[in-house]
Parts: structure tokens; sequence; C-alpha cells
């Protein structure tokens, strides 16, 4: 298999004066008027530092998202929600948010920055592969149907003395109680310390930086077993790139591109061949096509007579909103891919800017993701 490193470059640039939704601007929240039989747009939400920062709802979110269902409950706008985060399952995250936002939210409408990993199954299915990052980053990988997938964490418990400073980390975290609600697999029956790594996926953060660099290394540039002469380097996945996202602390932390920098600096000190890697997560423009295929799947939930007229899946959109906070991940990607993406800035997280980015403008600068709907809806209405 070919392995290369991913480079995505700027493809499309907007050349028209981007918008800015100033303080002061309506923030009202009046009904549309005339509603069309099947909305010609859709939205995606990025997560923390629009809808969420840590587990606190941010921006009028819970508000702003009801706007988006009917009277019953029921979905009335294509949405989801486009994130480089991860850890957890889908179906998992989407019980998490209805509980935060107060909405009914499908998995569906979860993309993570793993959630494209489901596409390299044919290639992997059968084969050894490790998978590292916060969460459940095995089980992640199994319930996308990888037969053969160890975490880092259990994948080092096989080799004696490869983390050399385990017998100092006497630190524990959350991680052990969200192991102890799963069932412990059964012993493999293959021979791990004899079975050659396939693959590695960096699923999430790292929690144990130091650790996972140095078993990274073993694998990679031994040909996939630890302790061998230097072989060919197995293919690397990143489900993202993200150097700092917005979390709950004030300032920024540093995300999973930051740990791709220090392994690959690492890497290409002790190797003779510098690493080779494929990335995924915004603003990959792969990830804004594959939204935009989820959200079309979604349309037809939303408008019920469309059904009987034989139209699923066949109406086009005009237009699909991006929402985030990140211009180099969110406001770049949805610039990348180009129409029909209309990207919105919103200062609750990562960009706290008064004006636009400078040299990622979006398409519109709000305060706030409830700004962001209210000028969608308004918008909309008026189409």
């Amino acid at each position: 298999m070919m392995i290369y490193r991913s480079v995505f470059r700027v493809s499309q640039i907007r050349n028209k004066a981007p918008l800015l939704l100033q303080p002061q601007a309506s923030r009202s929240f009046s009904q549309i008027q005339s509603k069309p039989e099947r909305y010609s747009f859709g939205i995606a939400f990025d997560i923390d530092g629009v809808v969420l920062r840590g587990p606190v709802p941010i921006g009028g979110s819970p508000q702003a998202l009801r706007r988006l269902y009917g009277d019953s409950g029921s979905l009335k706008v294509p949405f989801l929600f486009l994130t480089n985060g991860g850890g957890i399952p889908e179906s998992r995250r989407a019980t998490e948010l209805s509980e935060l936002l107060g909405v009914h939210i499908l998995p569906s409408q979860v993309v993570q920055g793993h959630s494209p990993f489901k596409t390299l199954l044919k290639s992997y299915e059968d084969e050894l592969i490790i998978a590292t990052g916060k969460g459940e980053p095995a089980l992640i990988m199994s319930e996308y149907g990888f037969k053969k997938v160890l975490s880092l964490d259990e994948y080092a418990s096989y080799f004696e003395n490869i983390d050399p400073v385990s017998q100092y980390k006497m630190w524990t975290t959350k991680q052990e109680l969200v192991k102890s609600s799963y069932p412990r697999k059964l012993v493999p029956s293959y021979n791990i310390t004899a079975d050659r790594v396939k693959a590695a996926f960096v699923v999430s953060d790292p929690v144990d930086w130091g650790r996972d660099i140095q078993v990274l290394c073993d694998i990679l540039r031994s040909g996939g077993l630890p302790g061998h002469e230097n072989g060919q380097q197995p293919p690397l996945y990143f489900a993202a790139d993200d150097l700092e996202y917005q979390a709950a602390f004030p300032s920024q932390r540093l995300g999973i591109g930051a740990f791709r920098i220090a392994l690959e600096s690492v890497f290409n000190r002790i190797h003779r061949n510098t690493l080779e890697y494929v990335t995924f997560g915004k603003p990959n423009p792969f990830v804004f096509k594959n939204a935009e295929a989820i959200l079309r799947q979604l349309q037809p939930a939303c408008h019920d007579n469309s059904v009987n007229n034989g139209s699923i899946g066949s109406h086009p959109f005009k237009t699909l909103y991006m929402i985030g906070d990140n211009p180099l991940v969110d406001i770049k990607g949805a610039r990348q891919v180009g129409h029909p993406w209309f990207s919105i800035l919103t200062r609750t997280g990562v960009f706290r800017g008064k004006h636009n980015h400078a040299e990622l403008p979006a398409d519109l600068v709000v305060d706030t993701v409830e700004e962001a709907v209210d000028y969608i809806l308004k918008k909309e209405s008026n189409s």
C-alpha cells in the first residue's frame, strides 16, 4: 500500500467581502414565515468552542438547536456535528450531546475525527492494528468492524520493559473507570509478540505522550514488530491534525496535531527515513464532502412529504453552513471545498478577534452560535 503525507491546498478562495455581524445586531428569534416544502440548506456545527466548552453549553446553543426541530420534536432542518474531537463511539457522543443540549441527536448526526477510519475497513479488517488516544480507541475501531485491534496500552503490556519509566507512573485517570464498564476481551488467539502490526491509528488525543511516542517509534521503525531490526514503516493514520483547540480551560490546549509534531520530530531524528502519515479531520476536503453526503441522507427524514414523490436523496443543497470557532480548521476547510459551503466564525472558542481573521476570513463573523442560527433562518426564509 502506498504511504503518503497528506497535503491539502486551498483550491478555491472566494473573493467576495465577508460579512461581520456585530454585537448590536438583531437577536430576535421569530419563526420562519414561509416554510418551503423541502429546505435547500443544511448546517454543520463544530462542538468544542461553538456549542460546548467542556461539558457546559455556550453561546445559547440549546435554544439555537431547538429551532431546528418541529413542534413534535422531529428534525426540521438537516444538521450534524462535524468535530475533530472523539475518543468515544458516535452513538455515545450522540447520547451525551442530547442530554447536554436538550434535543434528540442521532448517531448519524455525529461525525468525529476518527469517523472516516470506517473507509479503511477493507484494507485492515482482518489485520493486526493498533489504536491509541483518550477514551476507548480499540472499542471505537472494533465497532467500525476491525477484528484484530488492540489499544496501544494493551499492546505495550505484552512487551516487558518497552516503557522504561512505567514504574514511576503512579497516576490514574478516569479511563480506568471507562474500561471497567466494558467486559474484558478474551485473550487473542494469535501471538501478539510475533504478529506484525499492519497499521497504527491515532484515534484521539493520546494520554501518555512519552509512552505512546516510544511504542509507536518501536512499531513504525521495526516494520511492525517492536524489538526487531528496521523494516518498512507500517501505515500511520491520524484522526485529525489540530494544533490547538478550545476546552474548559481559559486558554487553548494542545491537540492531536501537537502530538503528531512531537512524534514526527523524534522519529525523524532516530530513523533514516522520514515519518509518513495520513491525516483526516477538518480541514480535509474529504471530510466536508462526506458531511454533505450525510446531510443529504438526513434531508428526507426532515420532510415526510418527500417520501411519497420518489425524490429521496435527489435534492441538492443550495447552501451548506459550517459554523466553527477555528479559522485554521473550520473556515479553511469550508473555503477549500467551496460551493455550496458558507463559513461562519464564532467568537466563543479559538477565535476571539474583533474583526474577521486576516488570512482565512469567514463569510460571516458572529459572537455566538445562537446568532449564527438566527442569521441562517432569517436568510433562508427570505430566499
